[in-house]
């Protein structure tokens, strides 16, 4: 059973949402943060990327930045940008982009479920990136943003959601992406006590994006346990804040790949030996795939690469998935990238950015080839998750992202 439960969540007013949401943490840099939320003191950046108020040769790591996190949190709520709401409730996120929407729910959810693997994974965390996350929790001593988590829909849930999506939103305003942005508020205890019994029949959630966040809220809450003697387990930090969608819903983008080279293949072997493992058909632009093909760019033209039989293991839940498929029979064999978290050889570009992306990289020089993937599923997420498995890294690419800011989770 998934066991969510409301809270007093920290928002901004409704005049100032707009102002004060944020992309995600970990999908900008420092210099994209500063740049957006220069002329705006009300962001919620300098809350979750809170080096931008530092000088720029501060340590991302260090314990000033950390403190100019909680600092700026305070300041945003002392000045009233940021109120809390007076009893515990759950609220209802919906996001609207390119003709499709997905409306979830934002909840607590106990670590615990997390910790006994209620709450499946399918990426593996850094350590480095566990710590940063884990520390700008606790000293800041709050879930500053969402996990994003999802579920086999249900009917049940689906119904008491729409219900409360025909109320009037306290958030209704689109950002720069042209992402549509509403916020319901779940305030009756009646809906309450429905999702929460509703969500009592889940097993299990899965991890969409942020396993970082997730994991950070277990370190914070084993942490904050053993500095606390009278610890009860009902405490705020036993509890992460995640915002949880239905996966019918859900949109995967590709993650494509670029190389800097060929790792010393001159072009004719370097195809030689693709074709051992793909057909390779040239093609004028960009072409359509579907499972198991894959666009490669290189020299100003488009091939399309379909993996052939015995190329790799399609009973595999992981093994069977195109970014293993181009790991296991490109990019480590040929290109000699084992561990594609660490090369410095290769990149990774969002389907977000579309194929044309990849070409100016490619033409530019920096890049010698582009690999274009097609997107992995829901089901196949859901697979990997399910035999308690790892995906390689960079295979899926959800879009929207949650905003930070829109609702936040106090520990203290």
């Amino acid at each position: 059973m998934a066991r969510i439960r409301a809270f007093k969540g920290v928002r901004p007013k409704a005049e100032l949402a707009k102002a004060v949401c944020a992309p995600p943490y970990d999908v900008i840099n420092s210099d994209e943060a500063r740049k957006m939320a220069e002329g705006n003191p009300q962001s919620f950046l300098y809350v979750d990327k809170p080096e931008i108020a530092l000088p720029r040769e501060t340590d991302l790591y260090s314990p000033e930045v950390y403190a100019a996190g909680r600092t700026a949190l305070e300041r945003l709520m002392a000045e009233g940008v940021l109120v809390q709401d007076e009893r515990p409730m759950l609220y209802v996120y919906q996001q609207e982009w390119r003709g499709a929407v997905q409306t979830g729910l934002v909840a607590c959810v106990a670590v615990d479920d997390y910790d006994e693997d209620l709450v499946k994974k399918h990426e593996k965390t850094r350590k480095d990136k566990e710590d940063d996350r884990a520390r700008h929790v606790d000293v800041t001593g709050a879930n500053a943003g969402l996990v994003f988590l999802t579920y086999k829909a249900s009917a049940e849930i689906d119904g008491i959601i729409s219900r409360v999506t025909e109320k009037k939103p306290v958030y209704d305003f689109v950002t720069s992406d042209e992402v549509t942005h509403r916020l319901f508020l779940v305030e009756d205890q009646p809906t309450i006590d429905a999702l929460e019994a509703g969500f009592a029949k889940i097993t299990p959630l899965y991890v969409a994006d942020g396993h970082h966040r997730a994991a950070s809220g277990s370190r914070v809450r084993a942490l904050r346990r053993d500095r606390n003697p009278n610890h009860t387990g009902n405490e705020e930090y036993n509890f992460v804040m995640c915002g949880i969608f239905p996966d019918e819903q859900l949109r995967i983008l590709a993650y494509n790949r670029v190389l800097k080279e060929l790792n010393g293949h001159s072009e004719d072997d370097f195809m030689k030996k693709m074709s051992e493992k793909f057909d390779i058909e040239k093609c004028d632009g960009a072409p359509e795939l579907r499972l198991h093909q894959f666009g490669m760019y290189m020299n100003g033209s488009w091939r399309r690469l379909t993996a052939k039989p015995g190329s790799f293991d399609a009973t595999h839940p992981v093994e069977s998935l195109d970014a293993a498929i181009l790991q296991n029979n490109v990019l480590a064999p040929l290109l000699g990238i084992d561990d594609p978290r660490t090369s410095k050889r290769i990149d990774f570009i969002g389907g977000i950015h579309g194929t044309s992306k990849l070409e100016k990289l490619v033409d530019s020089g920096e890049f010698k080839l582009a690999f274009a993937l097609y997107p992995t599923s829901m089901a196949q997420l859901m697979a990997v998750a399910d035999a308690g498995m790892m995906m390689p890294p960079k295979s899926t690419w959800f879009e929207p992202k949650l905003r930070s800011g829109i609702v936040v989770h106090l520990l203290d």
